[in-house]
């Protein structure tokens, strides 16, 4: 059973959050590059990042930034910030309120299989909100984990997009909690037009405490990945 060492960041701005992150990712490809270069088998640590940032818009790779509907006067007086970043998908919103989670992973550890990866990890997100009656699902073709898929009032809880190298990951998803549901009213979330966004404390009307909320997810995750967290 794989180990995964888990550490929770607190709350920090996204690129502070990048670059721990980014430290880990590169720090596992190195040891995978010296195993091959060298004939040698040291094992690949795994990690597990819980954070939550100031607000900020990011964008993936493949996005588009009209997606953004907020200039930079928009972003000032709101106080959110505008970051591109290196992994999949198009725009989101990050802040308080969500719980991210950003596990850096060497999937030759589990299965090498990326799309596998992101089916995981929506399942482990719609096991946690199952705890709370919430009715979590895939739409497809789109990533993540939404409510009501199939009718006119289909809203996303989740937002995930990942990026990997030599089978890595980095980055994952934000689950919104008691997110201010406003600062998406100014892009197009994942560029999808037409849904809308949703949190736990919206669905249930009531408050939720974040941290039941980790335990569940990490619950859920160690079942799904056949894993067991570790903490320093």
């Amino acid at each position: 059973m794989q180990q995964i060492h888990l550490i929770d960041l607190g709350h920090k701005p996204y690129l502070e959050a990048f670059a721990i992150q980014n430290e880990y990712f590169e720090a596992i490809k190195a040891i995978k590059i010296k195993n091959r270069q060298e004939n040698t088998s040291i094992p690949t640590p795994n990690y597990f990042l819980f954070t939550s940032h100031p607000h900020v818009y990011t964008l993936g790779k493949s996005g588009d930034a009209r997606h953004l509907l907020l200039q930079e006067a928009g972003l000032k007086k709101h106080g959110v910030t505008f970051v591109k970043s290196n992994r999949g998908g198009d725009i989101t919103y990050h802040g308080p309120g969500q719980i991210i989670g950003y596990p850096i992973i060497d999937l030759d550890n589990f299965y090498t299989d990326i799309h596998k990866y992101l089916r995981m990890l929506e399942e482990v997100i719609i096991r946690t909100l199952a705890e709370y009656n919430i009715i979590g699902m895939r739409s497809e073709g789109e990533t993540g984990v939404w409510l009501d898929v199939g009718t006119p009032f289909a809203r996303k809880i989740c937002a995930m997009g990942v990026r990997t190298s030599r089978w890595v990951t980095m980055h994952g998803f934000a689950l919104n909690i008691d997110t201010d549901l406003s600062y998406f009213d100014h892009i197009i979330p994942c560029g999808i037009v037409g849904k809308g966004v949703t949190s736990m404390e919206a669905e249930l009307k009531q408050k939720i405490a974040k941290s039941a909320v980790k335990n569940t997810i990490l619950k859920h995750f160690e079942a799904l990945f056949e894993a067991t967290f570790v903490t320093a």
